[in-house]
């Protein structure tokens, strides 16, 4: 069975940095992409990354870009989200995806305050 678990959400200033983890399981996580997603209150659901099966390329949206990183450990079954620079605005809950099977995570809380 697919299962994708996150941790690593938490309190955080604003500046400050988090990184959250994926474990991945069920599925042979190098064959293929996982994304991050967000959703605060009031919101739609915002896809904040993602990183690619074929050649491990990633993308981000405007409202991350240069301050998140995604990156993967096939070896330990498990994505990761640095978030660097952390703004209150990234206060949401995070959930990483394999977006092609439509398994998610339960999520993880990320609050930026002071």
């Amino acid at each position: 069975q697919v299962q994708l678990v996150e941790s690593g959400g938490g309190l955080v200033q604003p500046g400050g940095s988090l990184r959250l983890s994926c474990a991945a399981s069920g599925f042979t996580l190098d064959n293929y992409g996982v994304s991050w997603y967000r959703q605060a209150p009031g919101k739609e659901r915002e896809g904040v990354s993602c990183i690619s099966s074929a050649d491990d390329s990633t993308y981000y949206p405007n409202s991350v870009k240069g301050r998140f990183t995604i990156s993967r450990d096939n070896a330990k079954d498990t994505v990761y989200l640095q978030m660097m620079r952390a703004k209150p605005e990234d206060t949401a809950v995070y959930y990483c995806a394999q977006i092609s099977g439509n398994y998610w995570g339960q999520g993880t809380q990320v609050t930026v305050s002071s």
